[in-house]
């Protein structure tokens, strides 16, 4: 069961061109198990129409202070019985508002009228984002306990590219997950790993591969929904989601280094990260240049943190990894999981269309060392992941 059955949160939308992206917010939240109780600001009102949250949310729309016959106080009802208020997307406004306690509308009324905790996701353009008092504001609501879910790097509304974008809603619904707490790995330390590791040829190349990070964000996500302390060991630290530990890397030297510190006293190792099987014996400290022709590279071999792992790990510790394949699937998953001396394999054959590197989805085959098999069709990620913490958590049970 989710975290969030049966839990009320208030869903503040206001006037800022990502207000669509609230509206894939509440349907994850419904689904989710929560009451969403949707308040739309004038501004919110002019981006997405009251029709959309009325039908989606567990509630119809409220916009306003003065025209509820049945509840003449409507902020002190709404804020009182709420398990958190959640404000996506937050605009520059109603940051000000919230630091100064103005109550300017019934959103910000009922931010004031309530003890439960108060998230806001700021979405703004750059130059609003950077804006000294926008950040001093930030500052100031982050000390009062305020939780904040930063934006993100991207295409903003105009076609320009900068930070100040609203995340995704998978992300948003990770960091309400995590900020209500619960769930079966509450308490309990995951490890997790993230990312295509980077082995310099020189100054400015490098050997990768085509990993986005995604997966194993998804991982972290679930694992933090779930009451989990998640460390994240990435090499895409900029799209991490909220709400756990990161340590950003490059090297698969670099990563081994943080997994063999942090793995130890882990309950679940999840090793989602695809690292360089070889570097570079002897990168050049500069930039090679063309016109003194093709160097030579000379390749070694990388240190296989997975068998690392799996040599030291510790009674009660389970252990995940990750095969992406191309051919022989589950023969060349389940040899990795005996010699690795794996709990639990997840293979996937990115030769597949919309599978694996790059992409949003996935479809996965889960070896266990006991023998099972579970096939999870193509899914978003974050389905991906749930499905590996269930095995996992069913593994150790």
């Amino acid at each position: 069961m989710s975290s969030l059955a049966g839990r009320r949160i208030v869903l503040g939308v206001t006037g800022g061109i990502a207000a669509y992206k609230a509206v894939e917010v509440c349907r994850r939240l419904v689904d989710a198990g929560a009451h969403v109780v949707p308040i739309l600001t004038s501004g919110g009102r002019r981006m997405v129409g009251e029709t959309t949250f009325s039908a989606l949310a567990s509630e119809p729309v409220r916009t306003s202070l003065f025209d509820d016959p049945e509840t003449p106080i409507p902020h002190t009802t709404i804020g009182q019985s709420a398990d958190l208020i959640l404000v996506c997307p937050a605009t520059a406004r109603v940051l000000s508002d919230m630091r100064t306690g103005r109550s300017a509308d019934l959103l910000t009324a009922t931010i004031l009228a309530t003890r439960a905790p108060v998230m806001v996701c700021p979405a703004m353009h750059t130059e609003m984002w950077e804006q000294p008092s926008v950040q001093e504001n930030l500052a100031v609501l982050a000390d009062r306990g305020v939780l904040i879910v930063a934006p993100e790097s991207g295409q903003l509304a105009g076609g320009d590219m900068g930070h100040g974008r609203l995340p995704e809603s998978a992300t948003v619904l990770a960091a309400v997950e995590a900020a209500l707490g619960g769930g079966e790995l509450l308490g309990q330390k995951v490890l997790v790993s993230a990312g295509g590791t980077r082995e310099p040829i020189d100054a400015v190349r490098y050997i990768a591969n085509r990993s986005s990070g995604k997966q194993g964000n998804a991982v972290a996500a679930e694992a933090a929904s779930r009451g989990a302390d998640v460390v994240l060991v990435t090499t895409q630290p900029n799209s991490a989601p909220t709400g756990v530990r990161i340590i950003a890397v490059e090297t698969a030297a670099e990563m081994a280094a943080a997994c063999e510190l942090e793995a130890p006293d882990s309950a679940l190792v999840v090793m989602a990260a695809a690292v360089a099987d070889f570097r570079p014996a002897e990168p050049a400290d500069g930039k090679l240049k063309k016109v003194d022709g093709a160097p030579a590279v000379v390749l070694v071999p990388t240190i296989d943190i997975l068998a690392t792992l799996g040599a030291a790990k510790p009674a009660g510790q389970t252990l995940i990894g990750f095969a992406a394949e191309t051919d022989d699937l589950v023969t060349n998953a389940a040899g990795k999981l005996a010699r690795k001396n794996l709990d639990l394999i997840v293979a996937n054959d990115v030769s597949k269309p919309n599978v694996g590197f790059g992409h949003s989805t996935n479809e996965v085959v889960l070896l266990l060392s006991d023998g099972t098999r579970h096939d999870v069709p193509l899914s978003d990620k974050r389905e991906i992941a749930c499905a590996v913490l269930d095995a996992a958590l069913g593994y150790r049970s």
